[in-house]
């Protein structure tokens, strides 16, 4: 990489009179009944009639309805709202911090110091794990955009508390679908979008295999890397391809790779590695059998010389 890499009540109606008492003809009965109904009207402050089907008063009503409507929910979505901006605030004093005095972005000085106040090395997996997070189109640079969404994504608002998600990011990156996708996000990342580069350079995808894999390193990793090292044919770059199924490689062609074949579908390249690799072996076992054959002669001449 190099240098760098959030009870509506309704008031019960009232009866004016209970079930089951009986009504009186007399004048004296009725005056005590238009009294008492008279007396209950005061008490609600209303004549009965003003009283609604569903037992609320028209007065009610109205004021209610003057007044704005508020919802039990309201004042947690303020406060939510509160809280949303200013963590926002707190990622732009955060991206200020780091951002280029001419350019609105992060550039690599500003990556080396934000690198620095996280504890982490520009090189490091952490660092590829969370330019993954941020969408980060380029190395060593992160735009507004990429640094408050990228924020957003892993609920985070400063130093404290991107040091906090390290944890938890990398668990991620374990996980089977979560990891393809970190991988083929590395080799976009590690690509000069500016000279609109389509392959990497050797070199380039050498060490972002080596920085992919630090937390589930393939078998065959080591002897790819060696084979492309060594370069036996002359390849300066990796395609986009070539990477992909690079990964469905260690997945599928066990170490020894005796199942591998030439008649799938494979980059070309691996058939020059597998070839490469066989003979490398080869020679290997042979040179093992010689070393092995002098030292067990030497042994019999010594052991001849002793008696």
């Amino acid at each position: 990489m190099g240098q760098c890499v959030t009870k509506c009540k309704n008031p019960s109606s009232t009866l004016g009179s209970k079930n089951g008492e009986r009504e009186s003809g007399s004048k004296s009965h009725s005056k005590r009944s238009a009294v008492h109904k008279d007396d209950h009207a005061s008490a609600c402050g209303k004549s009965s009639g003003d009283i609604l089907v569903n037992g609320t008063k028209k007065a009610d009503t109205a004021v209610e309805s003057s007044q704005p409507s508020t919802f039990p929910g309201d004042t947690k979505k303020d406060s939510v709202s509160s809280a949303e901006e200013s963590s926002l605030q707190r990622i732009g004093e955060l991206f200020r911090r780091y951002k280029d005095e001419r350019e609105d972005a992060i550039l690599e000085e500003g990556m080396e110091r934000f690198c620095n106040d996280l504890c982490v090395d520009p090189t490091e997996f952490k660092v590829l794990v969370l330019a993954w997070k941020f969408q980060a189109a380029t190395m060593c640079k992160f735009t507004r955009k990429e640094f408050f969404e990228g924020c957003k994504a892993i609920n985070a608002d400063s130093i404290d508390g991107i040091c906090a998600r390290f944890p938890s990011l990398l668990n991620e990156a374990k996980q089977e679908d979560k990891f393809k996708d970190l991988y083929r996000f590395t080799f976009q990342f590690g690509l000069d979008s500016e000279e609109g580069q389509r392959s990497l350079h050797r070199e380039i995808a050498i060490a972002l295999w080596k920085l992919v894999f630090t937390q589930n390193k393939p078998p065959i990793l080591d002897q790819w890397l060696h084979f492309l090292v060594e370069n036996p044919s002359g390849i300066k770059g990796i395609s986009r391809d070539t990477w992909n199924m690079f990964l469905n490689f260690t997945q599928v062609i066990g170490p020894d790779l005796s199942n591998y074949s030439e008649d799938e579908a494979w980059p070309s390249l691996f058939d020059t590695f597998v070839e490469w690799e066989m003979e490398r072996r080869k020679k290997e076992e042979e040179t093992k059998c010689i070393a092995s054959s002098d030292t067990e002669g030497l042994c019999t001449e010594e052991q001849t010389y002793s008696i």
